[in-house]
């Protein structure tokens, strides 16, 4: 019987450091994302492109060899047109690992790309669940609003995703684009 306990606490104790081990990389994964987006307020242009980089490879880390192989399987995929294929990549991924918003996020891109937009916002809202600051699903997410003849939402958005990312590609014409369109031209 003792040497029963003494293996049980063993395996507890092994058990205790794998998770105390995990629990303190995604503390140091947040953290490194929290000083990102923090640098990315007061970033020039230049330096915000560097960051946002930095962050979405943060973003696309899965913490699963496999995983990461699937997500670059269909980024490839997508690249190259096939939309149905980087679906179905991006879909068994979010089947063995649903809390990882990068999936969400890329299949919602494929669906967007595929003309799918109820789909797309319906995997944009899980990512924003899961990471409210992705300044991509808000893009995205505003692109379809406008898409979708609303403007007054798609510029809420965009500013929304602004306020995470002031340089990101797209936003700042988008904003400026919309908000002469809603407060109309002088003759």
């Amino acid at each position: 019987m003792r040497v029963r306990s003494s293996i049980l606490n063993r395996i507890l104790a092994a058990f205790v450091l794998l998770f105390l081990t995990c629990v303190a990389a995604v503390a140091q994964d947040a953290a490194k994302l929290d000083d990102l987006f923090a640098r990315l307020l007061t970033a020039d242009e230049g330096e915000a492109g560097r960051i946002e980089t930095e962050i979405w490879i943060e973003w696309s880390k899965s913490g699963s060899p496999a995983m990461d192989l699937l997500l670059q399987r269909g980024k490839d995929a997508m690249n190259f047109g096939d939309n149905v294929q980087a679906i179905e990549h991006f879909t068994a991924i979010i089947d063995h690992s649903p809390d990882f918003a990068e999936a969400w996020n890329a299949r919602a891109t494929a669906y967007f790309y595929a003309g799918d937009f109820g789909p797309s916002v319906a995997d944009i809202g899980h990512v924003l669940t899961l990471n409210p600051r992705h300044f991509g699903a808000l893009s995205g997410l505003a692109m379809i609003l406008e898409a979708s003849g609303k403007p007054e939402r798609a510029l809420e958005v965009y500013r929304a995703a602004l306020a995470i990312h002031p340089h990101l590609a797209g936003a700042t014409e988008a904003v400026d684009r919309l908000a002469t369109g809603a407060e109309g031209q002088e003759l």
